[in-house]
């Protein structure tokens, strides 16, 4: 075959891989492009049903015990709402709250203190921490191929069943990016559907989070992914420094990623380390708990002055952010397979 006609060859397969992504995938009305390379990794519905297989499969870690979905519930945001800190194989307890899973294409790093740097890696994190999943990649793959289960969903989905890490991580991001969540009622308002509009109470809560919350929990993700110190006391035990464990910088010292709201009423407890176990408690922590340090978070510097009023319309606002549809989505839910 000559050139021109390989050339010609290989354009026509990335085209048809970019169309059949956009099938798949659809960035919500008015939401900034994702971050996430998609011609890196073109959807795929057979790589997100593999990937969705290997995220809901126990056999990924040591004693075949624990799955992704162990700390990352489809009932509860993709988070776990049963103990403050992620449990691993043989109850090991770990040293953070699970992060939510959801909008992961447009995040620029993960984990709480910002370790990984790619959605494709992400996954290596738990699967070979010692105190989670305690297992190696290559082990899994000999695991998972002893399976004809997996023979079966790796040829499908890339016409081989040969089982390399590349495509292990890449199945399991692919399902990963499906988990968007954008049909709250927040976002039926603003779209302005008919017949849906805030409450009084949610509206007065609306307007209190954008004077108040909104430089770091910014819409549309409400989360501006960076990191900050929102003034908790550090864990005498946990001894939790955040972002400067990765950097080794003293200005990231206490600080840790802003987290993503949406749907933050299923997802108790909150912080870092699950500390509270209600949006009350959260609301108490910046209106009257704010600990100084050096890197404190400037626009909390007098804390967030709020009645107890304000508090109750914050709250209503904040559970305006329940995407029930998303929540509710079987294709996000364990699978069916032979």
């Amino acid at each position: 075959m000559k050139r021109l006609e390989i050339a010609c060859l290989i354009l026509i397969l990335i085209l048809v891989s970019f169309r059949y992504t956009e099938k798949l995938w659809k960035t919500p009305s008015d939401w900034p492009e994702p971050y996430y390379n998609f011609k890196k990794n073109p959807l795929d519905s057979a790589t997100i049903q593999l990937g969705r297989v290997l995220f809901y499969d126990p056999v990924l870690s040591s004693d075949s015990s624990i799955s992704c979905a162990s700390c990352h519930s489809p009932y509860n945001a993709f988070t776990h709402v049963d103990h403050a800190l992620s449990h691993g194989i043989k109850d090991r307890i770990g040293t953070r709250n699970s992060p939510v899973l959801v909008n992961l294409a447009w995040g620029k790093s993960f984990m709480w203190d910002g370790a990984v740097n790619h959605l494709d890696m992400q996954a290596l994190a738990p699967l070979e921490n010692q105190l989670e999943m305690d297992e190696t990649l290559a082990h899994v793959l000999q695991k998972i191929g002893k399976q004809e289960k997996y023979k079966r969903l790796f040829k499908t989905a890339f016409h081989s069943e040969t089982m390399t890490g590349e495509r292990f991580l890449k199945a399991i991001s692919q399902f990963m990016l499906t988990l968007v969540s954008s049909n709250s009622k927040y976002d039926q308002v603003i779209r302005g559907e008919k017949g849906i509009q805030f409450t009084e109470q949610e509206n007065k809560g609306y307007v209190l989070f954008r004077e108040n919350c909104a430089s770091c929990h910014t819409e549309p993700l409400f989360t501006n992914q960076s990191f900050e110190n929102n003034g908790l006391a550090v864990d005498s035990i946990l001894q939790d420094i955040g972002r400067m464990r990765i950097t080794q910088k003293s200005s990231d010292s206490l600080k840790f990623k802003v987290p993503t709201l949406r749907n933050i009423e299923r997802s108790a407890p909150y912080m870092h380390d699950g500390r509270y176990r209600s949006l009350q408690m959260v609301l108490f922590h910046y209106s009257s708990d704010i600990h100084s340090s050096e890197t404190l978070a400037p626009q909390l510097r007098n804390g967030i002055q709020l009645t107890e009023d304000d508090k109750r319309c914050l709250i209503a606002f904040l559970k305006t952010l329940t995407d029930y549809t998303f929540l509710s989505n079987k294709q996000f839910q364990y699978p069916r397979t032979p």
